[in-house]
C-alpha cells in the first residue's frame, strides 16, 4: 500500500465473511433440506470475502527488542549465568527442558552451543601430539562463520568426517576464534593473541584477525617489537609491520638487549642489521648480534663455539657496521670477540688509522640513525634580576599527543648571567609511574638557546594520553625562563597539547616557565 502522501506503508490483510451472504446462505439451506448435502452445497451460491487492510507505521521489532537483557538479580544463582560458565569450562552437561526460553535473542542462544556437545556433529582434536584437546563444533554455526569451515563441511569436496585433527593450531587460540564465531565476541590474551591471530589468518575470520593486530599494535613495546616484527611478516600484515619498525627504530638499543630479539629468524635478523634508520650505537647491534648467535646455536643443537657462533651468522656478521664503531668499542669488544678473523681484526685496525685504508667486507658508512624533532612550547624568553632561580623545587609541565611518539629528552634553558653548568634531573611519568628519569649535567654558555637533556632511552608515549615532564636543577645562577605558552603546538604531523601540573612548585606552567622543549622521534 502507499498512502496519499506517496510514503510505503505496512498492510495487515484480513478476510471476513460478509453477514449478509452467511445470512442468505442459511436460508437457502433451510429450504432444500430434503436434499442430500452434497447436492445442496453444490447447489449454493458461492460465498463472498471482503479483504480488509490495515494500515500501520509501527516498526516491527526483533527479539533483542522486546525482550531487552536484563542483568540478573544473583549472578550467582540464575540459569543463565549457570549455562555461560558452563560453556567456558566445557561441562558438556544436558541443559534443562525449555533452555532456549532462558534466552531472549538468537545470538544468546547461539552463544550456549559454544563448546558444547549439545547437538554437535563435529569434533576437532587440536593442539600439538602430547598437547591435544577436544573441542565440540556445530558444521551450520562454523560454516556462517568462516568460508575455510563452509568449504570443508559443505564445500564439493567436503569430507563427512565426525573428528577433525588440527596438530598447528594452539587450543586457546581456536577456543577463542569459536567464541567468536558463536558468542560475537572477542577475548585475546597478551599469550595467545598471536596463535589466535594465526588461527584467525588460516580459517578466514578477517574481523578477529583485525582485532588481535589492534590488540598487538596497542601492546607493542620494545620488549616484543622484535618478535612481533617477525610474526607481522609471517602474517602479511604491512601496518603492525610498520608500527614494529617505529618502535625498534625509536628504542634500537632496548629492542636490541630485549629477550625477544634472540627468538626471531635469520630473514629478520638480517632486516633488522641492514637498517639505515637503526637508532643505536653499533657495539650494542654487535653484542645484540652474538647474543642471538648463541640462541641459536642451541636452536640447532650446536655447542656455541666461537665458530659455530661465526657459522648461524653466515653472511649476516658483514651487515654489522664494525668500521663505524668508536674506537674503544672495537678495541675492547669486537676485537676481543674472537668472532672476526686475525686478518679482519687488523685490516679494521688500519681502517682507523692509516691514510690508505683497506677493503672491507663489512659495510663502513654510518647509519643515518633518527633525526630527533623539537617541539617548542614558547614564544619568547626573558630574564629577570629575582628569577628564575633553582633551590632543589621542582617545574613540570603535562603533555599530551595525538600521535605515537619517543620523548629522547628535554630542551632546558640556561644561565642568564654568563656561562654557567647545571645538575639536571629529568623524569617522566604517567598517572604517577616514571617510566623514564636520568640524572646529568649541562653546560650553557649564556644564551638564550635551550640546551638538550637526553633519557638513557627513549621513552614511548602513547596517544590521547597526559603524561607529567619534570626537572629539578641545581644551579647557582638566575636563567632564562619562557613567557607567551601555547596549549597547543603543531610539530610536523603530531599536534601536542599542554596543560599545568600539580608537580610544578617552582612557578613552571603553561603560560611560563621552564622545560620549553620537548625532544622526541615520530
Amino acid at each position: 500500500m502507499v498512502d496519499e502522501k506517496g510514503k510505503n506503508m505496512k498492510c495487515l490483510t484480513f478476510f471476513l465473511m460478509l453477514p449478509e451472504t452467511v445470512k442468505n446462505r442459511s436460508k437457502k439451506s433451510s429450504k432444500k433440506g430434503n436434499s442430500s448435502s452434497s447436492s445442496s452445497s453444490s447447489k449454493l451460491p458461492p460465498v463472498c470475502y471482503e479483504i480488509i487492510t490495515l494500515k500501520t507505521k509501527k516498526k516491527k521489532k526483533m527479539a533483542a527488542d522486546i525482550f531487552p537483557r536484563k542483568k540478573p538479580a544473583n549472578t550467582n544463582t540464575t540459569a543463565v549465568q549457570q549455562y555461560h560458565q558452563q560453556n567456558l569450562n566445557n561441562n558438556n552437561t544436558i541443559p534443562a527442558p525449555n533452555w532456549q526460553g532462558l534466552y531472549p535473542t538468537i545470538r544468546e542462544r547461539n552463544a550456549v552451543m559454544f563448546n558444547n556437545d549439545l547437538m554437535a556433529d563435529v569434533h576437532f582434536v587440536v593442539g600439538p601430539p602430547g598437547g591435544t584437546q577436544r573441542l565440540p563444533g556445530h558444521k551450520y554455526v562454523l560454516a556462517v562463520g568462516s568460508s575455510v569451515f563452509h568449504a570443508m563441511f559443505y564445500g564439493e569436496l567436503a569430507e563427512d568426517k565426525d573428528e577433525i585433527r588440527i596438530p598447528d593450531v594452539e587450543p586457546a587460540a581456536f577456543l577463542a576464534m569459536l567464541k567468536y564465531i558463536y558468542c560475537d565476541e572477542i577475548d585475546l590474551a597478551a599469550d595467545t593473541v598471536l596463535a589466535t591471530l594465526y588461527a584467525a589468518k588460516k580459517y578466514i575470520v578477517p574481523h578477529l584477525a583485525r582485532a588481535c593486530v589492534n590488540f598487538l599494535e596497542t601492546s607493542l613495546s620494545a620488549k616484543n617489537a622484535c618478535v612481533l616484527l617477525s610474526q607481522s611478516c609471517l602474517f602479511e600484515e604491512p601496518d603492525l609491520t610498520q608500527r614494529c619498525w617505529e618502535v625498534i627504530d625509536a628504542q634500537a638499543e632496548l629492542a636490541l638487549k630485549s629477550e625477544g630479539f634472540c627468538d626471531i629468524d635469520f630473514q629478520t635478523l638480517e632486516s633488522i642489521l641492514r637498517r639505515e634508520t637503526l637508532n643505536a650505537k653499533e657495539i650494542v647491534v654487535f653484542e645484540a648480534a652474538l647474543n642471538w648467535a648463541e640462541v641459536e646455536c642451541q636452536r640447532q643443537e650446536l655447542t656455541a663455539t666461537i665458530e659455530n657462533k661465526r657459522k648461524v651468522l653466515g653472511k649476516a656478521l658483514y651487515l654489522i657496521r664494525i668500521p663505524t664503531m668508536a674506537l674503544d668499542d672495537f678495541a675492547n669488544g669486537a676485537a676481543q670477540s674472537g668472532i672476526l678473523t686475525l686478518n679482519e681484526t687488523n685490516d679494521i685496525f688500519l681502517w682507523y688509522t692509516a691514510a690508505k685504508k683497506p677493503e672491507l667486507q663489512f659495510v663502513s658508512k654510518p647509519r643515518k640513525g633518527l633525526v630527533p624533532q623539537r617541539c617548542h612550547r614558547f614564544q619568547s624568553c626573558a630574564y629577570r634580576s629575582n628569577q628564575w632561580r633553582y633551590r632543589g623545587r621542582c617545574d613540570s609541565i603535562q603533555f599530551a599527543v595525538d600521535k605515537r611518539v619517543f620523548i629522547a629528552g628535554f630542551g632546558l634553558y640556561g644561565s642568564s648571567c654568563g656561562s654557567a653548568e647545571y645538575s639536571a634531573k629529568i623524569e617522566l611519568k604517567r598517572q604517577g609511574v616514571i617510566l623514564g628519569q636520568n640524572l646529568s649535567k649541562y653546560f650553557s654558555d649564556g644564551s638564550s638557546n635551550t640546551f638538550p637533556v637526553w633519557f638513557e632511552y627513549p621513552v614511548q608515549i602513547e596517544p590521547d594520553t597526559f603524561y607529567t615532564a619534570s626537572v629539578i636543577l641545581d644551579g647557582n645562577e638566575l636563567s632564562y625562563f619562557g613567557q607567551e605558552g601555547m596549549t597547543e603546538v603543531q610539530c610536523g604531523k603530531v599536534t601536542v597539547q599542554f596543560q599545568c601540573s600539580s608537580d610544578s612548585t617552582n612557578g613552571t606552567g603553561v603560560q611560563g616557565g621552564q622545560i620549553p622543549e620537548l625532544i622526541f622521534y615520530a
